[in-house]
């Protein structure tokens, strides 16, 4: 069973450090975990040992009570072998005046684990694999296994009771009333889509002539207002869109991406009504706030990647299938993309009237722009268990949900 100290006169309340991924979206998937972790250690000091972006979005988490940058030079600046070393080390000496008695290890690396040993941690928990020799404890990951499951079962393996494991995430009135006049500004009565194109691995991408296709659509066809953020190389992205789709498009296109820092896009997801996007941290963002989304995924595994507990719909490749070399990877653990060591799965591949259907789904068309008095009143209410739109038409109410239920790979995974 996990070991408990209890505080009293005298003694040193347990410090833990959990040191996460460098990817947004691993780390919003870590929320579970580091609920089940406090209910666990309820006295414990818990700090977190994270990059720019994922501490940004733990920013009100309250289960943690430090968030600990982990500073690294980009790549090709650190020196080879001995400077990444030297960077380890040095802030491992800070680390280790910081007395951690555990170290739970959801970045499944070598240098994660050689931070947490030269940082004199005596209890380093982690995933086997590459890292295994410098762990004290190992967990092997279970294949088909969603990632926040695949968290939890860390603290399963220590004895840990987990709850429902519920997606979650936090909106502090101080994130609301900054965010709360930007939307403001957005014509009233007209469903919002925040939408999150851009995504660090470019096999993710899907082509901007069908994402211009879809905004126009949803713009024409759906009547939205579509929401972006994101950091400077999502804005550059967003403005090559937007410049594209022409004036009368981009009179409904808000890239907010210079007003909303990731530490308040929360507070933006959750005023929105669905999130398209790629498989990139955003879309699980906007799924920890309940936002129903429609995602694209190009080579990860759905299974282990899709919006955790939200309705969801996952597109992928119709031209992926189970090939040798995806078995080789899944079998030896050696890599989540469906592109190793021969072949590859992007996002390129997903047809745009599959992306239309899906949409569809969850947006129910507009009223005509030639008949604005068909429909009197549109009223929209955001529910955490989707969105639901309600006409009154002709002196008649009705109501059609705007959203699906969980998708196949999502209720596989939850």
């Amino acid at each position: 069973m996990i070991a408990r100290r209890q505080e009293a006169a005298g003694t040193t309340r347990e410090r833990i450090l959990v040191v996460c991924t460098q990817y947004i979206g691993d780390t919003l998937l870590a929320i579970p975990f580091l609920r089940n972790l406090r209910q666990a250690h309820p006295g414990a000091v818990i700090d977190v040992c994270a990059e720019g972006g994922p501490r940004a979005v733990l920013a009100h988490c309250p289960y943690v009570d430090d968030r600990i940058s982990w500073s690294r030079p980009p790549k090709g600046r650190r020196g080879g072998l001995s400077g990444a070393y030297a960077g380890l080390k040095s802030q491992a000496d800070w680390l280790r005046s910081r007395g951690y008695t555990t170290a739970y290890l959801l970045k499944p690396s070598l240098s994660a684990a050689t931070l947490a040993m030269l940082a004199g941690i005596p209890c380093r928990i982690g995933f086997a694999g590459e890292s295994s020799p410098l762990l004290t404890r190992r967990i092997r990951r279970r294949r088909g296994r969603h990632q926040a499951e695949t968290y939890l079962d860390l603290l399963r393996a220590e004895g840990a009771a987990i709850d429902d494991g519920r997606n979650e995430n936090w909106v502090p009135p101080s994130s609301a009333v900054r965010v709360g006049p930007l939307l403001d500004r957005l014509p009233a009565g007209r469903p919002r889509v925040f939408l999150a194109i851009q995504s660090t691995d470019v096999l993710k991408h899907w082509p901007v002539d069908r994402w211009l296709r879809l905004i126009h659509w949803l713009v024409e066809d759906r009547g939205c207002e579509l929401v972006l953020c994101g950091g400077p190389a999502d804005a550059a992205a967003h403005d090559a869109l937007r410049e594209a789709a022409g004036p009368r498009i981009a009179a409904h296109f808000h890239d907010l991406s210079e007003l909303v820092p990731l530490a308040d896009a929360a507070a933006l997801a959750v005023r929105t009504d669905l999130c398209i996007g790629v498989d990139t941290g955003l879309v699980h963002l906007a799924a920890s706030v309940g936002v129903p989304a429609v995602v694209l995924v190009g080579p990860t595994d759905p299974n282990r990647w899709s919006p955790w507990r939200t309705p969801s719909t996952v597109l992928r490749s119709s031209r992926v299938f189970p090939t040798l070399a995806e078995r080789v990877a899944t079998a030896c653990g050696a890599s989540d993309h469906l592109r190793w060591p021969l072949g590859r799965a992007t996002a390129d591949d997903i047809p745009y009237a599959d992306v239309e259907a899906a949409v569809a789904r969850y947006l129910p068309r507009a009223a005509p722009r030639a008949a604005p008095r068909a429909i009197d009143l549109i009223d929209l209410i955001d529910l955490t268990q989707g969105s639901f739109r309600y006409e009154v038409s002709a002196g008649r109410v009705t109501s059609a949900p705007a959203s699906l239920p969980v998708s196949a790979a999502a209720s596989a995974a939850g």
